[in-house]
Parts: structure tokens; sequence; C-alpha cells
């Protein structure tokens, strides 16, 4: 018993010892969650700091110190750690900065910040993120160049950069993230090649690198990624062959649309391709034929081959892929009658043959097989002859319907009007005529979502009806031109609200143009969206619609050729984003309003081939942006304004057959962008400017003017100009003349009074000498004349700005002459200061001034 206490209280001390190591484990993992719980919730709140917009208070009202940070918006915990794993954040409209911060979310495994406005550059301290399995950043503002940090994470299975603004190459450090399966770094602004180490992801499932400035070409380390998928590398810059990706068996979309692929399709194409269901090779530079061997390609749904140089035959073999849904063979070389296998692949929605070399006729019964038919493109075969079939009335789906370009003859049918769907009609350039009603407009009014008709090129022979106007009020775009069309223009295409380009050139229209077209009150400013209106080549008289300037959604306006009469309204003016106006070829009359200066945002102006009268206003030259100009064979008068030379992008200014008058500014020599210069058949005179553009004219856009000189090479008499002064430098002539005779002091007392007896008399037959001279307008030529040609043997005297020549008038008075050199600056100034003081002065010893001119 003695010793049975001790050992008790043994027991009880290492009990107690157990107890109190329990508690402090336990309150120590309690203060290590917390601390850990901190960390995050300290990260997240440096996150919500750099946030500047949050417009649905997605984090204003969740992301707070009284909230538990796992209940947080967006945040997930782990129920392990109790530590953030996952982030969503994605579609919330929020704008900022990632922080460095961001780094301490040590146990993140999914990040999802995709379709906001994040910027900036990503901060390396993402590299902390070692856990991190899932990373969408995608349609954000990212900037930088795509960070080389990103091969650190090696845990990472999807990774989306797409739709941001990265720059620089695709690190090669990518191939450091063995388990990656999605890479997707689309429309980005990434450059150089795909690096050959992008095959070394053995995982890799989906590589999206669409949209791009990709280059070089495909590494054949591709062929190795054998679990790949989808290869979407499209408009991007590419070249050479693309046979490195035929053997990958488990791919099922191939897509390198628009890049500069070349070399032919293997014949074998589709023999490691068993499960192929989109092939995507438009626009690019493939040549040779169609391979047979696509019919194994047995899943296929998609064939896009448009836009190469492909030639030969279409394989009937096509008619084997019973799963395609798209074929698309527009734009190549393809020869050979039209396959009529093609339109009993009855799940075809889309069908594009145009622009190649077939012949043949539309099947009868084509809509019978091609039931869900959505787009048909068949314009512009090289014979494709015969009716439109009334089967495609059954084309019920049908929303694109474009047969332009073609030899398709008889009836534009009305059944067109049973496709209801239609969206698209383009019937332009064939010999289909109608109805002397043409009623199948008519027809077309049950077409209510038609945004897009064209009818031109077709021997119509008839006039629009009233009915034109119920046409779809979505459509956007009318296009009937050069189709024989008479009569009037109904006031009910006013009811085309949604008229955005209306093209009726080259018919027999006649009338005034209806106001309907115009812009205000009742039945006016119905087309109030209308961007283009083309009537060239009819028969339109009358007036410009004072309502046109109104109209301002206005950007062209094609009126040329018809037998307008009025005067260009000053209202025009107000067409501020207008870029294209053509009167030619009326019988406008009238000044040219300076409202035209306005039209700021012009690159073309024709008013050629008119009756415009008076001179061209100075405000023109206000018009910066406009690259033509044409003004000739009109009546203007005056003289070219100075202030042409600031419309520096102008390459075309045709002045030609008006009656202008003065000297063609030197100033235009500051016009670079000029090529085309023509100023014949008026009455201009003085110097040809031969610097700037003038070096590369013509002589023949300066003949037939009144007095213009200069360069030999324009065909016209030299300027006159002093052997010591002939250059190219721009100069004014300011020619002084005075009186040669000064009193001279003699010694002779006898003369002194002698002079002093005579004076009266002397004086006044000077004066009556001066006044003679100086009521005589002296012509630039007779100076020269009078000085020899400012010849040295008269020269009295240079100065800093000029010099002095004697010379003799034809009536025999003494003169000096001074000319300016005023490619000086302060020439302007000499002379202005030397007139004030010269004409403020009268002293019996200076000599007085008569008189001033220029050349």
């Amino acid at each position: 018993m003695l010793w049975s206490i001790p050992t008790n209280f043994a027991i009880m001390e290492k009990a107690f010892t157990f107890f109190l190591l329990t508690l402090f484990l336990h309150m120590a993992s309690s203060v290590m969650t917390r601390t850990n719980i901190t960390t995050d919730q300290l990260a997240l709140l440096s996150l919500k700091s750099q946030i500047i917009s949050d417009p649905f208070h997605f984090l204003d009202k969740s992301w707070s110190l009284v909230i538990f940070v796992c209940h947080w918006v967006g945040v997930t915990c782990g129920s392990r750690h109790h530590r953030v794993m996952s982030l969503n954040l994605s579609n919330m409209a929020l704008t900022g900065k990632i922080p460095r911060e961001f780094g301490n979310l040590s146990f993140l495994v999914s990040l999802d910040l995709g379709s906001n406005n994040f910027q900036g550059n990503l901060p390396q301290e993402m590299t902390s993120l070692r856990r991190l399995k899932f990373l969408d950043l995608s349609f954000n503002n990212f900037r930088g160049e795509v960070p080389s940090w990103f091969g650190l994470l090696h845990q990472l299975q999807f990774l989306n950069l797409g739709n941001n603004s990265f720059t620089g190459s695709i690190p090669s450090s990518f191939s450091n993230i063995s388990k990656l399966e999605t890479l997707n770094m689309k429309f980005n602004s990434i450059e150089g090649q795909i690096p050959k180490e992008i095959g070394s992801l053995i995982n890799l499932r989906v590589l999206n690198l669409k949209s791009n400035k990709l280059v070089g070409f495909i590494p054949m380390s591709l062929s190795n990624v054998s679990r790949l998928e989808i290869l979407e590398i499209s408009y991007n810059s590419l070249e050479g062959n693309i046979l490195e990706v035929f053997n990958i068996s488990r791919i099922e979309n191939i897509a390198f649309t628009e890049n500069s692929l070349s070399g032919s399709l293997p014949n074998g194409l589709c023999n490691g391709l068993p499960i192929l269901k989109g092939l995507y090779l438009s626009t690019n530079k493939l040549h040779g034929h169609m391979p047979a061997s696509l019919s194994n390609c047995s899943q296929l749904q998609v064939l896009s081959l448009s836009e190469n140089d492909l030639t030969g035959e279409i394989p009937k073999e096509i008619r084997n892929l019973i799963e395609l849904e798209k074929l698309s063979l527009g734009i190549n070389s393809f020869s050979g009658s039209l396959d009529m296998e093609i339109f009993n692949i009855s799940g075809l929605t889309e069908i594009d043959l145009s622009s190649n070399n077939l012949s043949g006729s539309l099947p009868p019964n084509m809509c019978s097989t091609l039931p869900n038919i959505d787009r048909l493109y068949m314009g512009n075969l090289t014979n494709l002859v015969g009716t439109i079939p009334h089967s495609i009335s059954n084309c019920s789906k049908l929303s694109i319907l474009e047969l332009d370009n073609n030899k398709l003859t008889g009836l534009i049918p009305n059944f067109l009007g049973y496709l209801t769907h239609l969206q698209i009609l383009n019937l332009g350039t064939n010999n289909l005529t109608s109805d002397s009603l043409l009623s199948f407009l008519t027809s077309l009014t049950n077409c209510r979502n038609l945004t897009y008709l064209d009818i031109s090129f077709n021997p119509l022979n008839d006039k629009l009806p009233a009915t034109t106007g119920n046409l779809s009020t979505s459509l956007r775009t009318f296009f009937a031109m050069s189709c024989k069309i008479q009569g009037r223009i109904p006031d009910e295409v006013g009811n085309l609200s949604s008229l955005l380009d209306l093209r009726l050139s080259g018919n027999n229209l006649v009338g005034s143009i209806p106001t309907s077209i115009g812009s205000i009150g009742d039945k006016l400013c119905k087309l109030q969206w209308l961007d283009v209106i083309d009537l060239t080549q009819n028969q339109f008289s009358g007036s410009l619609p004072n309502c046109l300037g109104n109209n301002t959604s206005l950007r062209e306006i094609h009126l040329s050729s018809n037998k307008l009469s009025s005067r260009i309204q000053p209202s025009l003016g107000n067409l501020q984003d207008l870029v294209l106006l053509d009167l030619s070829l009326n019988n406008m009359v009238g000044t040219l309003p300076p409202e035209i200066g306005k039209l700021k945002a012009a690159t073309l102006i024709d008013l050629s081939m008119n009756q415009l009268s008076n001179g061209i206003p100075s405000e023109i030259g206000g018009l910066q942006m406009l690259v033509h100009l044409s003004l000739r064979h009109n009546k203007l008068q005056g003289s070219i304004p100075d202030s042409m030379s600031r419309m520096v992008g102008l390459e075309f200014l045709d002045l030609s057959h008006n009656n202008i008058s003065g000297i063609i500014p030197m100033s235009l020599e500051k016009l670079q962008n000029l090529k085309y210069f023509n100023v014949s058949v008026n009455k201009l005179n003085g110097e040809i400017p031969s610097g700037g553009p003038f070096k590369n004219l013509s002589r023949q856009f300066f003949i037939n003017n009144e007095a213009l000189c200069g360069s030999s090479r324009f065909s016209v008499p030299p300027c006159p100009t002093s052997s010591k002064h002939k250059s190219n430098r721009k100069k004014l002539l300011v020619l002084f003349l005075f009186l040669g005779i000064a009193l001279v002091v003699v010694p002779s007392p006898f003369i002194f009074f002698l002079i002093r007896y005579r004076k009266g008399k002397r004086v006044l037959q000077q004066t009556d000498s001066l006044s003679a001279i100086t009521r005589e307008r002296i012509s630039y030529y007779e100076l020269i004349q009078a000085t020899d040609a400012l010849s040295e043997s008269n020269l009295i005297g240079s100065g800093s700005f000029g010099s002095v020549y004697k010379g003799v008038l034809r009536s025999g008075t003494a003169i000096a002459v001074k000319v300016f050199n005023l490619q000086l600056d302060a020439a302007f100034k000499s002379f202005d200061t030397e007139c004030e003081v010269l004409r403020s002065l009268r002293h019996r010893n200076l000599v007085k001034v008569i008189t001033s001119c220029r050349d």
C-alpha cells in the first residue's frame, strides 16, 4: 500500500500532461486556422481595393469583415483547411487590377475572372499559386507580354487568356505545364512562331490561337499531341503545308481559315481522321484537286475550302458525307458540270458554290431534297442557265438566296414570296424579266425579314409599283440599277423607314426627285437613316430637294447625269458625315455656296459639267480630307483661292474649262499628295509653280490660258528675270520709281542766286512733270525694258533686302528702281518702313517716291 500512492500519482500526472498537450495543440490549430483565414481575407480585400468599378455591387455588399470569408460571393473554401480554394468573379462587369497580394491565396485551385474589365499586367506573385488547376482570364483587357512564369504552374490543366491585349510570343516554358488540357489564347496580339515545344504537351485536347499575329510554319512536333481534339489557328499569317495535323486520330476540328497556307490536300486526307467533324481551310493558298478520300470522313459536318485555288471537278463521292451540314467551296476554280449529288445531302443547311467555273442549271426538285437549307450561294458561276425552279418555294427555311451574275432567264417568280424567312435576295446581273406590273415585288412584301434586295441589271422594262413601299420595314439595301425601269419613283418608297442604301442608277426614271426621299415633313424625312442614295444616269429634272440637306445620316449622294437645274442648296453644309457628293453632268446654276466648306468628312466632290458661276469660295480650303475635286466645265470666275493650299489630302484637282483668272498660287506647292492638277482653258497668267507636285505635271494641264510663263517643259514662255537672280526662289518685285534729277549745290554764289531767281519757275515745271509721271500707270514690262532687264550695267547698289537699278522711261525720264527680295522675311518690314519714311519727308536733296508694282 505504501508503494501504490506514488504509482497512482504518476499515472495521474501523465494523464494531466496529455490533457494539457491536447488543449495546447487544439488552441494552436485554432490560432493557425484563424491566421490562414486572415491571410486569404487580406488578399481578397486587397483585390477589392483595386476594383474601381462594381456597378452591380457584388463585392460591396458581401465582401465585409463582419461576414466569414468563406461565405463571400464567389468564394469557395476547402472543408479540410477552410482555405480559399475557388474564386469565381466571372460576368460581374468589374473593373480593376490584380494586386501583388493575390499570390498569397496559396490554396487556390480554381480562378475565374472571365468577362470583366480587369486591366494591366499580371503580377509575378501569381507564381505562388502552385495548386492552381483552372485559370480563366478571358474577355478582359490584360496587357503586356504573355508571362513565361506560367511554366511554373505545373498543376494547371485549363488556361484561357482569350480576348485580351497580350503581346509578345508564346513562351517555350509552356512545355513545362505537362498536365495542360486546354490552352486558349485567341484574339490577342501575340506574334512570332508557334514554338516547337508545344509538341510536348501530350495531354493537350484544345489549342486555340485564333486571331493573333503568328507567322512561320506549323511545327511538325504538333503531330505528337495525340490527344488533340480541337485545333483552331485561324486568322493568322501561317505558311507552309498542313500535313502534320492529318495524322492525329482523335482530332475533331481543324481550323486554319485566313492564313497563307499552301500546297495541296493529301490524297489520303481522311484516312487518319476517322472522327473529324469540322475542316476549315478557307482563304488560304491551297491548290490542286479536292481528294475523293474526303468521303472517308464519315462524321464530317462542316467542309469549308472557299477562297483558295482548288481546281478540277467536285468529286461525286461527296454524296457519302451524309452528316454534312455546311459545304463551302466558293471562290475557287472548280470546273465541270454542276454536281446534282450535292443537292441530295438532306442535312445541308448551307451550300456555297459561288465564283467557280461550273455549268448547268438548278435542279427542278432541289428543295424537295434540301428541306433544311438555310443559305444558298450560287452567284457568279461560269454558265448557270435555265430558270428559277418552282420547287424553291419548298425551301421554307431559306434566309439567304444569292443567284447573281449568272445567265438565268425567265420571269422572276412570284412564289419567292412564300420564303417568309428570307433576309437576303440577290438576283442581280442575269437576264430575268417580269410581268407588266413587276408583281414579284408585291409578292416579296410577305417577306417581313427582308433586309437586302438586289434585282439590278435585269431587263425589267416597267415602272416601280406603289407596293414597293410595302416591302419589309427591315429593308436596308435596295438595288435596282440598270433595269430599264421607267416612270417616277413612287412616293410610297418613303415608307421604307429602315433603308440605308438606295441605288436606282442607269434607268429611265423621270420627274423630280420625290420629297419622300428627303428629310422633313409628313412624307419627307421618312428615310431618316439613309446612308447612300444613287440616282445617277436617269432623267430627273427640276430642283435638288431643299430637305436633302437635313438628312444628316447621308454619306454618299450620287445624282450625276440627270437634268437637275437648281442652285446648290447651302443646307448641304449640314451633312457633316457626307463622304461623296456627285452632281456632275446636270444643269446646276448659281454660285458655289460657302457652306460647302463645312463638308469636313468629304473625300470626293464632283460638280463638273454644270453651269456654276462666280468665284470659288475661300471656305473650300477647310476640306482637308478631300481627295478628289472636279469643277471642270463650268462658268467659274475669279481667282484660285490661296486657301486651297490647306487641302492637304488632295490628289485630284480639275478646274479646267472655266473663266478663272489671276495667278496659280505658289502656295499650292504644299500639296504633296497632288497627282493630277488641270487648269487648262482658263484666263490665268503669271508663273506656273515648279516645286512640290508641279515637278511631275504635264504641259497639257496648262494650255489655253492668257499669259502663263515658267519652265520650258510646260511649253510656256520664260518669266522675265535678271541674269544675276535667275533661280527658282519665290520673289516679289516691289519697284520704286524715283525722280532722277536732284538739285545740286554749287560753290558759285552767282549760280546760287541764279538758281534762287529761277526757283519758282523750275519748281513749277518739275511739279508738272512729276504729276504726269504719277498719273501714268507704268507696267512691270515697261520697267524691265527701262532697266535693260535689270542688267548689272544699270546696278547702282545693293543692300540687305534688295538692289537699286537706274533706268530711263520711254518718255526720257530718268528713274531709280528698287527691287526687294521677299525670300527674306524682313523685306516686308523694310518695304513698309521705307514707304512710311519717304512718304512723310520733304527735302530738296531727297528723291520722291512715284509708285510701286509687282510682277
